[in-house]
């Protein structure tokens, strides 16, 4: 029986388990990135380790997110990081060089290679045909100290594309349509693989496009083949050494396969507040729109930057819409700048803003109160973008621009005729803001800032374990509801105690004050919990605030790794409907928690104000069990050294 691309790569970089669904196995991680949202605590943790110096083949710290520097947290957050960088072995991408993903995929991006990286939307990679996994810090800072990076063994799901997109569409509206098919939840265990004919027409920066959202699938990880167009992109960025050809045998057998024709796709859009909430923009019909948000490591590229300089070129955006965009890296800026195109953009009345992720986890550019954005960006949870009614779409570049001009919801396709962007045979290469760790053995300081406080340790599973029910929430609980992102808080992402305060800001702004006089509890979601960000910050600010134990109809696989590895237990209804016997405030009673998961037993739990006993499953595998009694896997290395 043949192989997939992804099990061809995991078969070359298993160091545990057997490739066996559902099992767990550990990878070898050859790169590992990281950005500053989430860098802090991963460098502290990896320091924690006593590591002297990564043993990756290549770890880059990027500084991406936090460049707003209104206050000394952000500026001290990367002398530390740099530092740390130095020191360690790791690269160090200074702010303003770009977003990691964008950045990555450029310089650092390789077929066939594993890559782990503390965001979400590191499997941005599998444009390349990297397998590329987005993880919480620990699970990183692990991987750079030459430690497995553990997942249960994926499904594979084959993407069949065939045909040509037609003028005015574009990458977005193949991965909405992905959306619209299989839902933020219908990844969750698998990795997409993207394959067919049609897969030769779309460029590199197209196809992480597409496997950058495939995040909001829920998914493992997704991946593109590499092949001759693979091979030119990197031949243009000067890494043509790099390449090696990557396809699936076909033999290879998939867990489940789909179609998408893309001749006969249609602009799309994402309405407010899900990503898979996915209508054509014809659907939408001319909504008034208020602002357009054109960048993110999703369409930030110089493919997507020049086709938007083409539709804006000679006209002005409309008087009632603010147009704002963020070119991915420096070299895309850089290029814009050379050839023109930046004059075009200028020159319609658009607003530049620096090549970071910007608004996207709202930082800056809020919308106006109530306000309709369009944005080309990955993610329209409620209140991301800062502002709390604002109604978020996700559009395609094509989209914005011209509906920016319009100052309505617009179908590009009315524009006519539509240039094509040629992908260029050079780039332009600068990596002066790229800058080399200290040479092994060199004394480096590290610096830190008084904003960076020590990260919560988790106490070992006890015998038995009563609390209270600290909060009942619904289904699809994303990070940034439990903990906010934007400019007033991510300067605190290194200070676990003052962030507390915001945990779950958006749902109930009581439960940091709950939690703290109930001295912790447990808290009880619905479907799809913690969906979203990679950031651990969702697990390590409930351990802060005295949660143990997190009861779910089902997680998102990173917020459930993240939970386990500070120590706290994710429990899954035995049966969902028990979900409707626990109320807010009810005392729970785990009257025998840690034999039941030493022996992998359904946990009983006794609702001692109903009297009624409901079951749950632990369902970690024998290592996370050793972490969850050991109270995270800081405690367990402890433990084990």
């Amino acid at each position: 029986m043949g192989m997939t691309i992804a099990q061809k790569i995991i078969k070359m970089h298993l160091v545990d388990g057997t490739m066996e669904k559902g099992t767990e196995i550990g990878l070898r991680m050859d790169q590992t990135l990281t950005q500053d949202a989430t860098g802090t605590m991963a460098y502290l943790e990896f320091e924690a380790m006593g590591v002297p110096r990564v043993k990756t083949e290549r770890s880059v710290a990027y500084i991406d997110h936090n460049t707003l520097q209104s206050g000394f947290e952000n500026a001290d957050d990367h002398k530390f990081i740099a530092s740390i960088a130095k020191k360690h072995g790791i690269y160090f991408s200074k702010a303003g060089n770009g977003i990691c993903h964008q950045v990555h995929l450029e310089r650092f991006g390789s077929p066939g290679k594993t890559l782990i990286g503390s965001d979400s939307h590191t499997p941005t990679g599998g444009g390349i045909g990297m397998l590329a996994f987005g993880a919480g810090g620990l699970d990183v800072a692990v991987s750079m100290a030459g430690g497995a990076y553990y997942i249960p063994m994926p499904k594979m799901v084959r993407i069949n594309l065939t045909g040509k997109l037609s003028d005015w569409v574009s990458a977005k509206d193949i991965i909405l349509k992905v959306l619209s098919i299989l839902t933020v939840k219908g990844g969750v265990g698998k990795i997409i693989e993207y394959a067919g004919p049609g897969v030769k027409t779309l460029s590199v920066p197209e196809r992480a496009t597409i496997t950058n959202m495939g995040a909001e699938l829920g998914a493992t990880t997704s991946i593109f083949p590499s092949d001759e167009v693979t091979k030119e992109f990197l031949k243009a960025q000067g890494r043509e050494a790099d390449y090696k050809e990557l396809s699936s045998d076909s033999d290879a057998v998939y867990d489940e396969e789909y179609d998408i024709d893309l001749s006969a796709l249609s602009p799309m859009a994402a309405a407010p507040h899900m990503p898979d909430k996915v209508k054509t923009v014809e659907e939408f019909g001319a909504i008034k729109v208020h602002q357009c948000c054109i960048g993110s490591c999703t369409n930030s590229s110089y493919y997507d930057m020049m086709k938007v300089a083409s539709i804006l070129k000679g006209k002005k955006v409309h008087p009632d819409v603010s147009l704002v965009i963020s070119p991915g890296s420096k070299q895309v800026m850089a290029m814009l700048i050379q050839n023109g195109a930046l004059y075009d953009i200028l020159s319609s009345g658009a607003r530049i803003l620096e090549c970071t992720c910007g608004p996207c986890i709202g930082m800056g550019q809020s919308p106006g109160s109530g306000e309709v954005s369009l944005r080309t960006f990955n993610r329209n949870f409620e209140g991301r973008s800062g502002t709390a009614d604002a109604q978020v779409y996700l559009v395609s570049p094509e989209t914005a621009a011209v509906s920016a001009i319009n100052g309505c919801f617009t179908d590009p396709r009315t524009l006519g005729k539509m240039q094509h962007i040629k992908m260029p045979g050079q780039f332009l290469i600068d990596d002066s803001m790229i800058l080399k760790p200290a040479p092994e053995g060199q004394d480096v300081e590290i610096l830190r800032g008084p904003n960076i406080k020590p990260f919560p340790i988790g106490e070992p599973l006890p015998e038995n374990y009563a609390g209270a029910t600290l909060l009942k929430t619904g289904d699809n609980i994303t990070t940034d509801h439990i903990l906010p992102a934007g400019s007033k808080l991510l300067p605190y992402r290194s200070n676990i105690p003052y962030y507390s305060n915001y945990c779950f800001a958006n749902v109930d702004p009581d439960f940091p004050k709950r939690a703290k006089e109930c001295g912790g509890g447990i808290i009880v979601g619905g479907t799809n919990y913690g969906q979203g960000s990679s950031r651990e910050h969702a697990a390590l600010v409930p351990l802060y605030l005295g949660v143990r134990a997190v009861l779910a109809k089902s997680f998102a696989r990173i917020h459930s790794a993240n939970l386990i590895n500070s120590g706290i237990l994710p429990l899954v209804f035995s049966d969902p409907s028990d979900y409707d016997k626990i109320n807010q405030g009810d005392e729970l009673f785990f009257p025998n928690l840690k034999k039941e998961v030493e022996e992998g037993q359904t946990i009983t739990i006794l609702n001692k104000t109903t009297g009624q006993t409901i079951k749950a499953e632990s369902g970690v595998s024998g290592r996370q069990r050793d972490i969850i009694l050991a109270g995270g896997a800081l405690g367990n290395a402890k433990k084990q050294s």
